[in-house]
């Protein structure tokens, strides 16, 4: 379990001490914008779950999907808070729906099609600062973040019936 892995990772760690208030502020900042990223995905299935456009499979998916992304955000703000730094705040429900454009979901497809994006977006965000923590540790959890969500945006994507388009679709 991730959280976990955070913690067994971090608890305890003399190396953190070690890194100056430069390097945690750093990696703090990106720690944050990741909860971010956690936060629109909960908040996402939150509202796809109200939705009532989604079949009992896709509600079983979008719920176990939701609580990954507690879990990992979890394990964000734990990180967070063990080095020092203050998590941010989630935004409120109609902040998040007014941002996803809701109201332009019509259809289970629509539904899953937001979701599909949401996740990508994840998986590229996470992608992208592996190279950015100033503690390599955290580089780890970020990939094992871009892993779980390439697996919902897959899965998402062969309910929608759409083949990946190329080689090397992620991180670009």
């Amino acid at each position: 379990m991730l959280s976990a892995g955070a913690v067994a990772l971090l608890g305890g760690k003399e190396t953190l001490a070690a890194k100056s208030p430069a390097d945690i502020k750093n990696d703090i900042g990106i720690l944050n914008v990741a909860i971010g990223l956690e936060y629109e995905g909960i908040n996402a299935y939150a509202i796809a779950l109200k939705s009532g456009l989604l079949n009992e499979a896709h509600v079983k998916a979008a719920t176990k999907f939701q609580d990954d992304h507690k879990q990992h955000n979890d394990a964000l703000i734990g990180t967070i808070r063990k080095l020092g730094g203050k998590p941010v705040e989630a935004k409120t429900l109609d902040e998040y729906a007014k941002a996803l454009k809701v109201d332009l979901l019509k259809t289970e497809d629509d539904v899953l099609d937001l979701a599909a994006r949401l996740e990508l977006g994840a998986t590229n965000a996470y992608l992208g600062v592996i190279t950015a923590f100033k503690d390599p540790a955290l580089g780890k959890i970020a990939a094992r973040l871009a892993a779980d969500e390439a697996s919902h945006f897959a899965l998402l994507n062969f309910d929608l019936k759409r083949p990946f388009s190329k080689a090397f679709a992620f991180g670009a």
